[in-house]
């Protein structure tokens, strides 16, 4: 793989993180607690779907300047094979498969309770937040540098609500607390990914445009134990063993599902103009 197809894969990491967290967020969309966090969760969804968009119309404009047959080596996905030269936002959304998939296995976990999406969203909005930092102040991409500044507002809004919910409910009720401390220790096995290079990450070291995760992961615990503390929350003695494989393409079968609902529209009717 040539460097520009690893940094398009690095690109659609961001992308396939926003656009499936905001996939598995707007599925509250009319079940919200209440009115107000019914209206916040969609919001909030859209924003995650509006950064993808902006991700995946990057990646599709360095994609369209590689050869077809650079892009053919990339792509596993038979769907997407017709379009390649002329590639979309749409395209890398809805004509990909789990395989070509580069997201988190957090953000495709399920929904559960309230607490397990509070808490998801609570880990990811604090990394995201310092990644965005750490384009804005090193990298020399003046397109990702643009992107990251204009997400980074919403993505600050995030981590508000999911921190001040975590401690809401963390130091709220017993039960309420009860929940919050289940969803946290099941779902802390999936944050190291965060912080674990992917293939191509391992190829780009080096590369001025890629963040640095080690100093990122040291900030991250230091801001989430921080907000863990006022919730009277805990983390375990012994960190769990860390689950990966997203951002290379191994995904949980939960992805699966997302995708079947998300794409079968475009798939069953090719070429829709929205």
């Amino acid at each position: 793989m040539n460097i520009d197809l690893k940094y398009i894969s690095y690109l659609l990491q961001f992308a396939d993180n926003s656009l499936i967290l905001g996939q598995r967020i707007s599925e509250w969309t009319g079940h919200g607690l209440v009115l107000e966090q019914d209206i916040a969760m969609t919001n909030i969804a859209l924003d995650h779907i509006g950064q993808a968009r902006a991700f995946y119309q990057y990646a599709a404009e360095k994609l369209n300047q590689i050869s077809i047959e650079e892009q053919k080596s990339y792509f596993k996905s038979p769907s997407i094979i017709e379009n390649l030269g002329k590639l979309d936002e749409d395209d890398l959304a809805f004509l990909r498969d789990a395989w070509d998939y580069k997201n988190l296995l957090l953000v495709e976990q399920p929904n559960g309770d309230i607490a397990y999406t509070i808490t998801r969203s609570f880990f990811y909005d604090h990394f995201i937040v310092l990644a965005f930092e750490y384009i804005l102040n090193h990298s020399k991409d003046l397109q990702l540098k643009a992107i990251a500044e204009k997400s980074i507002k919403e993505s600050r809004y995030h981590r508000r609500w999911s921190s001040e919910w975590m401690i809401r409910l963390g130091d709220g009720t017993e039960l309420s607390k009860k929940k919050m401390q289940k969803a946290l220790e099941d779902l802390l096995p999936y944050v190291g990914e965060m912080f674990t290079h992917s293939k191509v990450e391992k190829d780009l070291l080096g590369n001025e445009n890629l963040i640095d995760l080690e100093s990122i992961e040291k900030q991250w615990k230091v801001n989430i134990k921080e907000v863990l503390d006022e919730a009277t929350l805990s983390l375990p003695e012994e960190m769990p063993w860390m689950q990966n494989g997203g951002k290379d393409g191994v995904h949980s079968e939960h992805l699966g599902y997302i995708l079947a609902e998300m794409q079968f529209m475009q798939r069953a009717y090719p070429n829709m103009e929205w």
